[in-house]
């Protein structure tokens, strides 16, 4: 396919800190054997060809840092002249293919990893930008040509939160997993670095410190966790100041109950991460809202089971009882996510993760499942190939 294709996103190596991020990174390198890619993203110039990158310009002081973002997208749509397509991730680059579609005349391909109204929380860390990054998603995604869903569950989200696009707009096409990259590492480098003993039962979370994460539940489940297992957080950059006090105020009273207590504070190498997810004997992702969750597949992928809430795109990536066990959570209906009964859940998760702790055969068969899912299921090759068949339907 001879089309030059325009990927704008925020994220690009090294400077990747989400599932965006890894998402965007992993399609791209498919899709350069697919079509003609340009790669446009944020931050300092980046060595490799065909990758345009563009500096947040300073503004008046004290101007709001979305203002900036929106700035950047005006010349990042500027850099998509001659391009045949324009496929933008994240609000942080939805802007910049709107313009491009309306000042080239070129279809505009949304994918949607999130939805801001889904995420009120964002209101704590952005201010008033959260009505702007809202304002911006709305317009690019209600005007695309095409928006590509990460997963059945996003879909649904999508037509139910903007239900003026036509469905037939709307498509899905999973995240994929490098089970290559992502695999079965029984190095201890990684453990001995960060003080994780590898003789021990050890629970693993990895994400960022957010509402969405679900991390405080977690959290306020783990005084019901065995206490003969570890308990260790590998943590990324908190959203706001008080999410950050919220977190380090509940490990502090963890730590005051039990030991084995190890917190990892921001991104981790691939090789210190697949170590970690290698030799936890449960991954959990206490998540409230993830619309598919590319660190479920990263932890099956190196074998592990999966202790997972049954939210969003969760259910499409765990299989509950061959996989991984789903605890299911009753929740608001007013965006937060938030479980109507957060006592309750804390323990039903406290009591999966347990049930494998006790059953340590039981989690290897399903963490050898998992990745036998993930290698088979949930390809970068076969996802790449779906965007195509997208961008063809919008060009054709």
């Amino acid at each position: 396919m001879n089309t030059r294709v325009d990927l704008l996103t925020k994220e690009w190596p090294p400077a990747v800190y989400g599932g965006a991020g890894v998402h965007v990174t992993e399609l791209a390198r498919e899709l350069r054997t697919l079509v003609d890619l340009r790669v446009h993203c944020f931050g300092e110039p980046r060595p490799e060809p065909g990758v345009s990158t563009y500096r947040e310009p300073r503004l008046t002081d004290g101007a709001h840092p979305v203002l900036r973002t929106l700035a950047t997208n005006v010349e990042m749509g500027a850099g998509c002249a001659g391009a045949d397509l324009v496929h933008s991730h994240t609000w942080y680059a939805n802007a910049a293919g709107h313009l491009a579609r309306t000042l080239y005349g070129i279809p505009h391909v949304v994918t949607t990893h999130s939805l801001e109204p889904l995420r009120p929380w964002k209101a704590e860390q952005l201010g008033g930008g959260y009505r702007l990054s809202s304002l911006v998603e709305r317009t690019a995604v209600t005007s695309a040509d095409a928006v590509v869903a990460v997963s059945h569950a996003m879909r649904e989200d999508v037509l139910r939160v903007y239900p003026d696009i036509d469905p037939e707009r709307v498509h899905v096409v999973h995240n994929g997993i490098d089970t290559e990259v992502h695999r079965p590492d029984t190095g201890t480098a990684a453990l001995e670095r960060h003080g994780v003993d590898p003789d021990r039962p050890t629970v693993l979370f990895v994400g960022r410190v957010t509402r969405q994460k679900g991390l405080p539940h977690l959290l306020r489940a783990a005084f019901e966790l065995d206490p003969t297992a570890q308990l260790v957080l590998c943590c990324g950059q908190p959203d706001t100041p008080e999410i950050a006090a919220e977190t380090a105020a509940l490990v502090d009273e963890l730590r005051l109950s039990r030991d084995g207590v190890v917190r990892i504070d921001g991104m981790l190498d691939p090789v210190s991460l697949r170590q970690l997810l290698t030799h936890a004997s449960v991954f959990v992702c206490p998540s409230l809202y993830e619309p598919m969750g590319i660190v479920n597949l990263e932890a099956m992928a190196c074998g592990t089971a999966v202790v997972a809430t049954a939210t969003g795109g969760i259910p499409e990536v765990v299989a509950d009882g061959a996989t991984g066990v789903l605890v299911p959570v009753e929740q608001e209906q007013d965006g937060t996510g938030a479980p109507l009964d957060a006592k309750r859940f804390a323990s039903e998760f406290a009591a999966a993760v347990n049930r494998l702790l006790a059953e340590p055969g039981r989690a290897r068969v399903m963490g050898e499942a998992g990745r036998v899912r993930a290698r088979e299921l949930f390809s970068w090759r076969g996802a790449a190939s779906r965007v195509v068949s997208v961008y063809r339907g919008v060009l054709d």
